[in-house]
């Protein structure tokens, strides 16, 4: 099975198509506009907010991570 994306020009090719899905040929299925997906995107990483660490927290694990390397380093 191959998956097209097909952008409409003619707004009457709309009736072609949805009469092919009625004859079970092919399945329609609208994506969301780009713009919602990211949104959606975002708001599921922002209900995860409170785990997020601050710069500072951030800062300190990197100056860790590289003082315990430059030890190993010598």
């Amino acid at each position: 099975m191959a998956i097209l994306t097909v952008e409409l020009i003619d707004p009457q090719v709309r009736a072609i198509l949805e009469q092919l899905a009625k004859m079970n040929l092919i399945k329609i299925k609208e994506d969301k506009v780009p713009s919602e997906q990211f949104a959606n995107l975002l708001n599921k990483l922002r209900a995860n907010e409170k785990d997020v660490p601050d710069p500072g927290e951030i800062s300190a694990e990197v100056e860790a991570a590289r003082a315990l390397r430059k030890q190993k380093n010598g």
